[in-house]
């Protein structure tokens, strides 16, 4: 008998832009939560240190947006959600990281 996990989605997907450009995307319960990560500390430092052909995602004066992500973008977000098997929040990039 084969066993299979399931991954519940409970909330919307959406996509991060830097400076206009799709870079994660993660699950928020709405807008207003997804608009929250914008202002985190933690999500401009890690953009910062995480590179993509060399240089950073984002830097100190970067805009940083949210939208609700396309179907492209929420398949990539759901195939990564299943793979990490967490509670946590997911991150699913979707640039090429060094």
């Amino acid at each position: 008998m084969k066993v299979s996990v399931m991954t519940v989605f409970s909330g919307s997907v959406f996509t991060m832009d830097v400076e206009g450009k799709a870079t994660f995307a993660f699950e928020a319960k709405n807008f207003r939560e997804a608009f929250e990560l914008c202002k985190e500390d933690w999500v401009r430092d890690d953009l910062s240190a995480i590179t993509s052909n060399g240089l950073p995602l984002c830097s100190s004066t970067a805009k940083l947006t949210v939208r609700r992500a396309d179907e492209a973008e929420i398949a990539i977000y759901r195939k990564a959600a299943i793979q990490a098997q967490t509670e946590d929040l997911v991150l699913a990039y979707l640039v090429n990281l060094d």
